[in-house]
């Protein structure tokens, strides 16, 4: 029997890609998926979403950067791991610093201004792959590193949320997850039909 493809084939196909080689998206693809980064839901209004391109010889002072925190978190970090993290940012072609201007205070909770640049950050994986080129959210001690943060600008309280590896998938990516092998549906879900516990105080009319 024929099957239809339904609309959100395309997006319920994505997944992770580490595996990234030339070309990244440029022009008039790159500003779709950053237009789509700024759709992202918005409490308030506030806007707080910043994204910072690292690319071309910029890698390599990423690179730089990563080095020094991690030699300042740990005088006796290995080379080998100074080393690999070094070529794992020349090596991406295109590295979207995501990150949200915190308004302290504001009647919006920091939490929220938080997750509205991770909404950001989703919504352009979900461009990137759509356009066909393949993407990572990474994350790590180096995204939450208050050096780093400062070197690409985010002073406290304004802070990154991770970097976006963006590129164009190799052919063969070794460990890949395949779309059909997400998790069941059944295991993430639960339908409310009441207080689960017994320790919520009974509110009286």
């Amino acid at each position: 029997m024929h099957t239809s493809p339904h609309p959100l084939d395309p997006l319920l196909s994505r997944q992770s890609v580490g595996a990234l080689e030339d070309p990244a998206p440029e022009g008039a693809d790159l500003d779709l998926i950053l237009d789509a980064g700024l759709r992202a839901p918005d409490h308030g209004r506030l806007r707080p979403w910043r994204f910072v391109l690292i690319r071309g010889d910029a890698r390599v002072a990423l690179g730089d950067c990563f080095a020094a925190a991690i030699k300042a978190r740990d005088r006796q970090a290995p080379q080998a791991q100074i080393d690999r993290i070094r070529a794992w940012a020349l090596r991406t072609p295109l590295l979207i610093g995501v990150g949200a201007q915190i308004r302290p205070g504001h009647p919006i909770p920091e939490i929220e201004q938080m997750l509205s640049a991770g909404a950001a950050a989703m919504n352009m994986l979900n461009a990137i792959h759509l356009l066909g080129y393949g993407g990572m959210w990474v994350t790590g001690a180096n995204t939450y590193d208050p050096k780093v943060n400062a070197a690409l600008g985010f002073q406290a309280p304004s802070r990154l949320v991770g970097f976006l590896a963006v590129g164009t998938a190799k052919a063969a990516t070794p460990g890949a997850t395949a779309p059909t092998d997400r998790p069941d549906r059944l295991a993430h879900v639960v339908e409310w039909s009441g207080p689960l516990s017994t320790n919520l105080e009974k509110v009286h009319p």
